[in-house]
């Protein structure tokens, strides 16, 4: 039995037109949109499903989206790299950006979906192809607006999940210029369709990449020393750099540092002369963030010193925490309120993943919220997972909350 046919009631097969969970909640423009495009938001989404692409090579993706926004009289603007695109709809100085991000993941799915990704080895695993899906509907749905009270600047951003993420690029390329808030909506598969998880402050963690490269001249193990024992160096490293890590920053961060790869030596009577340590680096408070580096540095130094062993240690920087201004938190809440219902806002946890939204939160203000992507029935399949479904109702849905936040900060 396949995933589909064990949870039929997690995506519909047949019908492309799924049930707007919150139709009449919104302007009459907007509930007009959705009622003649539904059906075309989902078909979209699945087919970007089912030609996945990872970072900075969206270029299919990139050019559906560019032909939707073309076709309705808007002028999207390609990166010059060729993936990812910006445009604006309206006019006006008030300007409010909606992001979406446009890459997918290397996993194999193994979802048995009639829409499965047809590309081996690369999978939507973390519903970017919703997220594009919400943001183009409700760009195009503000494209079909009598007047708006200002512009809506349409962010379609590459490589969110390489480090240190493609909203470098898009701020590098003055996706960011002019505007004045940005919101963004991410699936969050831990909440029922119908329901958005806010935060004020923190929402993600800063996530670093470390690569400590270590060498010796080796030798034979009955006569370590005469050589760098670089097994044992590993080993001093693994067990006490975040230990001691823990006593250089305030406990109240949220930092770890977690080992994720280590590789050294083949024979059992015999000291490598190579060895590598890979692992990351989380926290979840900005300004420790910022300290990081120094300290790791400092500590391996101090650790390896005694043993003799060489080392290159490679510290990749990757994003800071998203830290949602208040306001902007705000009026996403009030958004869910006013599309769902009061039971729709509920309140979410910061979590230790990285998110490279937070670059546009170093020169704008703005806020992410959790998006819920649950049918209510059966088990939550979680996000980075093969097995990763989402219920389709959450699309427009979820296009309504952008737009009415939007609005709102439009206007206030």
């Amino acid at each position: 039995m396949t995933l589909l046919e064990a949870h039929t009631d997690l995506v519909p097969t047949t019908d492309l037109a799924v049930a707007d969970i919150a139709a009449g909640s919104g302007p009459a423009w907007l509930d007009t949109w959705l009622a003649e495009h539904r059906a075309d938001v989902v078909a979209l989404r699945r087919s970007i499903h089912a030609v996945p692409e990872l970072g900075r090579a969206e270029h299919r993706t990139t050019e559906l989206i560019a032909q939707r926004l073309t076709a309705a009289g808007l002028e999207p603007r390609t990166l010059p790299s060729g993936t990812g695109l910006v445009c604006d709809v309206g006019y006006g100085d008030r300007c409010v950006a909606l992001r979406a991000d446009i890459d997918a993941l290397p996993l194999r799915e193994a979802t048995g979906l009639p829409y499965a990704s047809t590309v081996d080895g690369v999978m939507h695993a973390c519903g970017h192809d919703a997220h594009t899906a919400m943001v183009l509907a409700a760009g195009l749905a503000f494209a079909s607006a009598p007047s708006l009270p200002g512009r809506v600047r349409l962010v379609f951003q590459p490589a969110e999940e390489v480090q240190p993420g493609g909203a470098i690029d898009m701020v590098a390329d003055g996706a960011m210029e002019g505007v004045d808030r940005i919101f963004a909506l991410h699936c969050d598969p831990r909440l029922e369709v119908g329901r958005v998880g806010t935060r004020v402050g923190p929402l993600t963690s800063a996530c670093d990449v470390l690569e400590i490269r270590l060498t010796s001249p080796g030798g034979h193990t009955s006569r370590p020393h005469l050589t760098a024992d670089l097994v044992e160096a590993i080993g001093l490293l693994i067990t006490q750099l975040p230990l001691l890590l823990t006593r250089q920053v305030d406990p109240r961060s949220g930092t770890v540092l977690v080992w994720g790869a280590v590789q050294a030596g083949e024979a059992a009577n015999a000291i490598p002369q190579e060895g590598v340590l890979r692992g990351t680096l989380r926290t979840a408070d900005h300004a420790t963030w910022g300290q990081l580096e120094e300290k790791v540095r400092t500590l391996v130094g101090a650790l390896l010193a005694p043993t003799g062993v060489g080392y290159v240690l490679e510290h990749i920087r990757g994003v800071p925490p998203v830290v949602n201004e208040a306001v902007s938190s705000g009026m996403l809440a009030d958004a869910a309120v006013a599309v769902g219902g009061p039971e729709a806002a509920t309140g979410t946890e910061q979590s230790s993943g990285g998110e490279d939204f937070a670059w546009y939160l170093e020169h704008v203000p703005g806020a992410m919220a959790r998006l819920g992507v649950w049918s209510g029935q059966g088990r939550m399949y979680d996000l980075h997972q093969p097995t990763f479904v989402l219920d389709e109702r959450a699309i427009p849905f979820g296009a309504r909350v952008l737009t009415h936040a939007t609005l709102t900060a439009l206007t206030s």
